[in-house]
Order: structure tokens, then C-alpha cells, then sequence
């Protein structure tokens, strides 16, 4: 069977080869040609990468040590029942559950490749020459389901296209996990976040995860692993996630490149009288026309002084005239993050005050970008405590008039400069901001000035709110801006929005 992809870049067709349905529960070179490259197991990263993150990850854990990583659950908006007795002639009634598009859960999918739900991953550390001993569980056909759910990986597939040892029925999970409790010390596991702060606390409420009807039987396993024995998975992953392979690297370039042309094609687009979810809409329209499969964040679309509100998500009033417009929005693509945001004005022409606070931030960030190397020595916090000293000169410039008061880092500039991307846009929360930077992390560069109107302030800056944010690969002595699609030099943010540097707004 043959089908017909577009690849949006040169509006050409490619046929491949291909066979609909899917008999997998996830994309695979197998089932869909037109995204893969061989020996993938997802695009872009190498199913031997997959095997070089856990080998690297069992090696830097203590022996007699076990790991356990659980699959994201499915997310639900509502639900309602729906007989269907009427058509079936029988008196069965089906739940309908209106579902949110699945996402799975950041470590696991870093450590598998795997993006079912009601999935279960077990790595035991052996003196192997892999290092490990690997066990995935998983759910396995269910043709019932599969009529209106799709494709399952079957597990004797799982084994082979996941490279595991075992792949075994998420039911086998309990009595699994019951053996692990009294065989290893170590017990590497992260308890799934809760709306409630007191089964937060509950190590039981792991098996809330699962949507098996037998997971209340679950309850007391992790109970009886004790405290001593248990240990955080995160923060172990966390430093491997922090350096990013070559193959990562690409995909988070891919991934920003199409973000940084969406911008671009979004000042294009741009119309004072034009509503702010309109450039919402044509930004996500563009980035999922070009392969990414979902927004990274919801995004900031924020017209004049709306601008100052820093997570402004509202994006429901009219663009005006003569008003900067800040977006601040990113795609996924290929499971990693995207994140820019560009300031431009809604007419296409740059009023003198906007051109002067716009190059003040500029210059502070275009500066601070030229310190994201390993040769630097410099951390998170010094990156942002220099940011800090380079606005108050830029500002201090233009007019205003700070000191050391507190004025730049209480109202100005609020947040804080960067923070490490990848999987997660905000990659993970044991990033220890004191570091120095490694090659291979890949961090924003985000500087924003928000003016209040407020009489301390140049009364021709008032209501003005501009961010500039790029995404930054350190390198062992000079930095790579992932995000350089995007225009951000004024001559080239002019030209953008009036149609000058040939991009038109589809």
C-alpha cells in the first residue's frame, strides 16, 4: 500500500511505502517511512542511544541497585456515558472518555523510547556486558480496544523493536515489583505528582497511574520498600539529560527551526485589528504544518501592555496600532521542546522609543549569549547576575535613571535570565542553576525589560514590554543560537513583517 507525504519546505510529493492501520501502538520505521531514518526507534535518536542512556545511567549506580520508571496516564478533559443499546440491540453502555492527546512521561520515554500508556519499565543492574537486565511491561494486543483506541505494540514485538529482555503483561507489574522489593538495596523510583498533597505523600499512589481495573492491588507494594532503600530516580537522570548527544542536538535544531520560521511567518501575518488567539492559532498552524506534533507550552501573544504581564496566556484583545506584539511560543518536535520569543511592532515599523528599549535589550542579550561555553566557567547565576549589570548600563543609557535600589530586578526585570530545555521545556527541576555550563546543554537566553506607567520611569517607555529569548547550545568554546530562523535584529524584524525578507505569512 502506498501513501503520499508532503514535505511542506518545497511543496513536492514523496511516495513511500507503507501499510494502514498500523499494527503498532507508535510510530515505527516499519509502519511510518516518511519520518524515519534507519536504525531510529524514534525520528532522530538511534535505538542504540536508547541502550547508551540506560548502560550509562545503571553504570553511575551503586550495585545491587534496581530502577523503575513508570508510563504517563491518559489525561481526561470530561467524560460521559453513551448507551449504545439502541444500535447493538444488547443493554452494554460505553463510557466515552473525552481525552486530552497522550504525552508520555519525560524520563520514561528518555530511558525506552516507548510511548504507550499503562507501560512500566524495570532496569536491574548485573554484571552483564550491557550492564543490565531489562523488563518492560506493557499491555500487549487487545483487538476490543484496538476497535477504538488503535494500534497496540504486541509484546513479543515490544522485545524485539525496544531491545529488552523481557516484555511481559502490565498485570505481571505487582508481582514483579514484589520480588524486586526484597532483592535489591537500591530502588531507583519517582513517585507520579498528585492534585493532593496528601497522597503526594503516599507512595501508593503510584498505581493511580494505571488505568488496569486491578491497580488497587497494587497499593501496598511500594509500602514495603523502605524509605531507606527507595531513592529519587530524577535527579540521577537528571545530569544525563543535561548533555545532549549529537543526535539530540539535531532534533532540538530542527525543532527550533521550524518554531524560529513560524515566527517569522507570524509577523508576516500580523494585522493591527487582528485578534491575539489569531496569532496563537496561525504560529501552532505553521509549526504543525512543518511536522511538530504538538505546541511545547501554551503561548504568550501579548499585545501592547499586556506584555507586562509575563505569562500572559489570555490572548483575547484586538491588536491596535503602533503597539509591540510579544510572542513567546515554541513547538515539539520529535519528543523535545522549542522555546523563542520575539518582539515586533504591529504596524511593521519600529517607533523611536520601541527601537531604543528593543536595542537595550538586544545588546544585554546578544552579550550574554557570546558567555554560553564551557570555556567561560560561568553558571546560571552568574550568566543572570551579569544580564542584571549589562541592562541597568544599556538602560541607564537610554534615559533611565537606576541605581542599586532594586528598581531593575523587583519591577523592570522580574525573572530570571535562562533555564536548561530539552525533553521538557523547563528540563528538569534538579538542573543545578550554580554549575558551571558543560558542552552540550542547551539553555534559553532571555532577557526582558517591562515598563510600568509609573512616574520613575521615562514617561516614553511606559506600557512597553520587550523579551528577546533564543535557545543556546554551549559548546566547548563558543556558543550555537538553535533558534537563529527566527529574525531578531530590527532591520530584519521590519523586513519580516512587511514581506521583504521573503517570508509570506503561510
Amino acid at each position: 500500500m502506498f501513501i503520499t507525504h508532503l514535505r511542506v519546505t518545497t511543496r513536492s510529493y514523496t511516495t513511500y511505502t507503507s501499510t494502514k492501520p498500523s499494527k503498532y501502538g507508535q510510530p515505527l520505521l516499519a509502519s511510518h517511512p516518511h519520518l524515519f531514518k534507519q536504525n531510529d526507534l524514534t525520528p532522530g535518536i538511534p535505538s542504540g542511544e536508547y541502550k547508551r542512556r540506560r548502560k550509562t545511567l545503571m553504570n553511575s549506580l551503586p550495585d545491587n541497585s534496581a530502577v523503575i520508571s513508570i508510563a504517563a496516564p491518559v489525561k481526561y478533559m470530561s467524560s460521559s456515558v453513551l448507551s449504545i443499546a439502541s444500535h447493538l440491540n444488547t443493554n452494554t453502555q460505553s463510557l466515552l472518555d473525552i481525552f486530552y492527546k497522550y504525552r508520555q512521561a519525560s524520563d520514561f520515554w528518555y530511558l525506552t523510547g516507548f510511548e504507550e500508556s499503562d507501560a512500566a519499565v524495570v532496569l536491574e543492574k548485573d554484571s552483564s556486558p550491557q550492564g543490565y537486565k531489562m523488563t518492560l511491561f506493557a499491555s500487549g494486543k487487545d483487538p476490543a480496544k484496538e476497535k477504538w483506541d488503535g494500534a497496540r505494540t504486541s509484546l513479543s514485538s515490544a522485545k524485539s523493536l525496544f531491545g529488552v529482555d523481557s516484555a511481559l503483561p502490565i498485570t505481571d507489574f505487582r508481582s514483579q515489583l514484589k520480588s524486586l522489593s526484597s532483592m535489591y538495596s537500591n530502588i531507583y523510583v519517582d513517585l507520579p505528582p498528585s492534585h493532593s498533597s496528601s497522597s503526594r505523600r503516599n507512595p501508593k499512589s503510584i498505581f493511580k497511574y494505571f488505568s488496569s481495573p486491578a491497580r488497587a492491588e497494587y497499593d501496598s507494594v511500594l509500602e514495603s520498600i523502605s524509605s531507606s532503600r527507595r531513592q529519587p530516580l530524577a535527579p540521577e537522570l537528571a545530569s544525563l539529560r543535561a548533555v545532549k548527544s549529537e543526535a539530540e542536538q539535531k532534533v532540538m535544531h530542527a525543532a527550533a527551526t521550524i518554531s524560529g520560521r513560524a515566527h517569522a511567518k507570524t509577523m508576516r501575518f500580523t494585522r493591527p485589528g487582528m485578534t491575539e488567539s489569531a496569532l496563537a492559532a496561525h504560529f501552532e498552524y505553521i509549526c504543525a504544518l512543518s511536522g511538530s506534533q504538538r505546541p511545547a507550552y501554551v503561548p504568550v501573544v501579548a499585545s501592547g501592555a499586556n506584555a507586562l504581564i509575563i505569562h500572559y496566556t489570555a490572548n483575547n484583545h484586538l491588536i491596535e496600532d503602533g503597539e509591540l506584539v510579544l510572542v513567546d511560543a515554541g513547538c515539539e518536535y520529535n519528543g523535545y521542546a522549542s522555546d523563542i520569543t520575539r518582539t515586533y511592532p504591529s504596524s511593521g515599523i519600529f517607533s523611536e522609543p520601541q527601537k531604543d528599549l528593543y536595542t537595550a535589550v538586544l545588546t544585554a542579550q546578544k552579550q550574554m549569549i557570546t558567555l554560553c561555553h564551557e570555556g567561560s566557567s560561568m553558571s546560571l547565576y552568574d550568566l543572570h547576575r551579569e544580564s542584571s549589570s549589562l541592562l541597568r548600563r544599556e538602560l541607564n543609557q537610554i534615559g533611565f535613571n537606576l541605581g542599586m535600589e532594586g528598581d531593575l530586578e523587583r519591577v523592570l526585570y522580574p525573572h530570571f535570565l535562562s533555564h536548561p530545555i530539552g525533553i521538557d521545556l523547563h528540563e528538569s527541576t534538579n538542573f543545578d542553576r550554580t554549575s558551571t555550563l558543560k558542552a552540550g546543554n542547551v539553555i534559553t537566553v532571555e532577557p526582558g525589560i517591562y515598563v510600568p506607567p509609573t512616574a520613575n520611569f521615562p514617561k516614553h517607555y511606559h506600557n512597553l514590554g520587550i523579551r528577546i529569548e533564543d535557545e543556546v547550545l554551549t559548546g566547548k568554546h563558543h556558543p550555537t543560537v538553535l533558534s537563529a530562523s527566527a529574525p531578531k535584529e530590527i532591520a530584519d524584524i521590519e523586513g519580516a513583517c512587511q514581506g521583504l525578507l521573503g517570508f509570506e505569512p503561510y
